[in-house]
């Protein structure tokens, strides 16, 4: 069966209004934007920022974005549950802006107690997304979605072509997600230092501490003070929330439609989007 063919059929399978929300989800997981978010704040390119972190400060925020994604994990497993939060969106965004005012004010120095409230935050906002698309966070493997949505939201240059996309970050997920529900479920506790679940944090961390870098760059400029601090967390918690949004559509559509049609049809708007904006 020809390419063509199969993505014909896998857009057919799906409805208009389900195909219409897979390809909000393309643009906002394959274009996320964050840098560029950025630097409309404190009006500068933050890769030229970041450049400039001394090797202590990023060493300090890897250890507050493994820690920080620790105490998230904590929570998604142990206290979150399938209730609705009204509103939710705006109050996190609110709670995020607060804390970022504090970095801001106190810049890097704040960053270790500062980064695990602003991740909670988050976390609180992505789990009121994945509700909305249907997930039951009772569900080790859902929780955990929740928490691969830090990983799915950082990317940089150095990061290679196979590992940069949706599906291609989803796939190098995969296994420690898979090993860390398992044990979860199996175990139905968290241990200090289970491999598996070491495993997990570390991948997100990863990834995760691209983004954290960016915002303590943006954080860390003299003059940006305490309205400019809650103005990049305002820009770090939209960033995950669209992230979210985006991710947990193709999990629900996954759940309709399989795996394989929603991939090969999100592949599909993804070229297509691609190409459209390399021909304008």
């Amino acid at each position: 069966m020809s390419s063509n063919l199969v993505v014909r059929e896998a857009t057919m399978e799906i409805s208009p209004d389900d195909l219409e929300a897979l390809r909000i989800a393309t643009r906002l997981l394959e274009h996320p934007g964050f840098a560029a978010r950025l630097a409309n704040v404190i009006g500068r390119p933050i890769d030229v920022l970041t450049g400039t972190l001394p090797p202590s400060a990023k060493q300090t925020i890897a250890t507050a974005a493994s820690r920080a994604l620790e105490v998230a994990l904590k929570i998604a497993l142990l206290t979150m549950r399938n209730r609705s939060h009204p509103r939710s969106r705006l109050w996190h965004k609110a709670l995020a802006v607060a804390s970022g005012a504090v970095g801001g004010t106190f810049g890097l120095a704040t960053l270790p107690i500062e980064l695990p409230i602003s991740t909670v935050i988050m976390l609180r906002a992505i789990a009121s997304i994945a509700r909305s698309e249907g997930e039951v966070l009772s569900d080790p493997e859902a929780a955990l979605a929740c928490i691969q949505v830090f990983a799915l939201g950082g990317r940089s240059e150095t990061t290679s072509a196979a590992e940069s996309g949706y599906f291609a970050a989803r796939g190098v997920l995969a296994k420690s997600v898979s090993e860390a529900a398992r044990y979860v479920a199996e175990r139905g506790l968290i241990e200090e230092g289970a491999p598996a679940l070491v495993r997990f944090i570390a991948q997100v961390a990863a990834r995760f501490g691209v983004v954290v870098t960016q915002k303590a760059a943006a954080q860390a400029v003299p003059v940006i003070g305490a309205f400019g601090g809650g103005a990049v967390n305002y820009a770090f918690i939209d960033h995950f929330q669209d992230i979210a949004r985006g991710h947990f559509i193709v999990r629900r559509l996954e759940r309709t439609y399989g795996k394989d049609a929603v991939r090969t049809a999100y592949e599909h708007l993804r070229d297509s989007t691609d190409t459209i904006a390399v021909v304008s």
